[in-house]
């Protein structure tokens, strides 16, 4: 048990560096040092007087490069694109301080402890780190990924412990193979389904919330809407380094590639026997078991739309087939995942995006519904071809492992909707809450 008196005693003795200032290293420069931690940090060496000067008032200190962090850091995290890791752990490692502990907080391990037994001085410790949430989620509450991978010492983890308890996260303990698993099992698909919408509503040149009751009304039309937002709200690195660098992503975004196009290949059929059969096998697989509450409700999410309200008495929205969510549930059932196994590890859009399809599949006639647009109802045809095509174009990109290609399509889905991302973040935030709440 760690007292008080030994937090103390490292915050009055120890330095934490971090290296790579951009939205998470920032985050968590400033929740470190606003505790009472001595913070040193750097980004890129031209960007130090711009930085300095723009960060002047907060209370950690910035540098020049990363080998003034390395060189006086007792714990180091490199906060840089998963792409770069292992070209800043070369640059920067050997400057380690003797003994330092060295972490990384890139969302797919595997590339990241390589480049740590690779670079670092043998004298060092690996304990690496990865908070399951983006930069404009509270961190209270949410998972935290802790992994000892090399430890000679067992203040070392203590210690490691003591400076991430101060953005009072949930712990979750694992290796890295295991966190690379878990991280593309609850990740992988969920990025590619909202990429996918968001892509698919640039093509066609729709905002979704102004369509009013013809389409995309409704609260788990709002939650599509609200979580493609903040995906391309926040940096494309983000998303291309778990997707590209972690293998198990690719099986898993393929497979939803697939899903989506053979679902949708089944609607342009009209067989709707075979429909009802390939969703009855993967609902029972993914929710059979399920007891009590659902996740989400779809009323908890109504308020939660960018167009305002409608006088629904007047006439009723429009019936979505909900390819999205079918094909998620689908790719979970072929591909073997249990997504309720994963729960302890699950960001806040995979719960968002596990809570609507719950709600699809056990809200009674609710699924049926559904499946009866899917058959006979072609308001959504041009959308869910859009979606299809979307979905498999990210599925190739990331089977290239391209990340130029990465970039340029969701930079330039990004650019579609950047009027509309102040707006997306405030309603997103609040609808975060509200999920959240309703969770616990």
């Amino acid at each position: 048990m760690i007292t008080e008196g030994q937090i103390k005693q490292w915050k009055d003795s120890k330095i934490i560096g971090i290296i790579g200032l951009g939205d998470m290293g920032l985050l968590y420069a400033r929740e470190f040092s606003k505790t009472g931690w001595r913070v040193v940090a750097c980004d890129k060496e031209e960007h130090y007087e711009e930085l300095k000067a723009l960060h002047a008032d907060l209370p950690f200190e910035i540098v020049a490069n990363g080998h003034l962090v390395s060189r006086i850091s007792d714990f180091v995290i490199y906060s840089v694109e998963a792409e770069s890791i292992s070209k800043i752990v070369s640059l920067y490692g050997p400057s380690s301080k003797v003994g330092a502990i060295i972490g990384g907080q890139t969302s797919c391990k595997n590339p990241e402890i390589a480049a740590f037994e690779k670079y670092l001085p043998s004298d060092t410790e690996i304990i690496t780190v990865h908070s399951l949430h983006g930069p404009k989620v509270s961190t209270e509450g949410q998972p935290l990924v802790l992994i000892k991978h090399r430890c000679y010492h067992e203040e070392s983890f203590q210690f490691v412990h003591a400076v991430m308890s101060c953005l009072k996260s949930k712990f979750v303990y694992l290796d890295y193979e295991e966190h690379d698993r878990i991280t593309a099992d609850t990740q992988a698909v969920t990025h590619a389904a909202f990429l996918s919408m968001g892509a698919a509503w640039a093509k066609m040149k729709v905002y979704p919330w102004n369509m009013g009751l013809e389409k995309w009304y409704g609260g788990l039309e709002n939650a599509k809407v609200n979580i493609s937002l903040r995906i391309y709200s926040n940096k494309w690195h983000v998303y291309a380094g778990l997707a590209i660098t972690n293998p198990a992503a690719h099986q898993q975004i393929l497979q939803y590639a697939t899903s989506a196009t053979e679902l949708f290949t089944i609607m342009l059929s009209h067989d709707k026997a075979k429909l009802v059969e390939r969703l009855r096998k993967a609902k029972d697989f993914v929710f059979g078991s399920h007891k009590g509450l659902l996740l989400l409700d779809d009323k908890l999410l109504d308020k939660f739309s960018f167009s305002g309200s409608f006088d629904t008495t007047q006439s009723e929205p429009l019936p979505n087939s909900h390819l999205s969510l079918l094909a998620i549930v689908d790719s979970w059932y072929q591909l073997g995942i249990n997504p309720y196994d994963h729960m302890i590890c699950s960001t806040p859009l995979f719960r968002v995006f596990l809570g609507v399809s719950e709600y699809l599949f056990l809200t009674p006639e609710l699924l049926e519904k559904t499946i009866d647009a899917a058959i006979n109802c072609e308001s959504f045809r041009r959308d869910d071809l859009e979606f299809v095509v979307s979905a498999r174009e990210w599925s190739s990109i990331v089977g290239f492992a391209n990340f130029e290609l990465y970039r340029r399509q969701f930079e330039q889905v990004q650019k579609f909707f950047e009027p509309m991302f102040p707006k997306a973040n405030k309603v997103g935030n609040e609808m975060l809450k509200t999920i959240a709440s309703h969770s616990r």
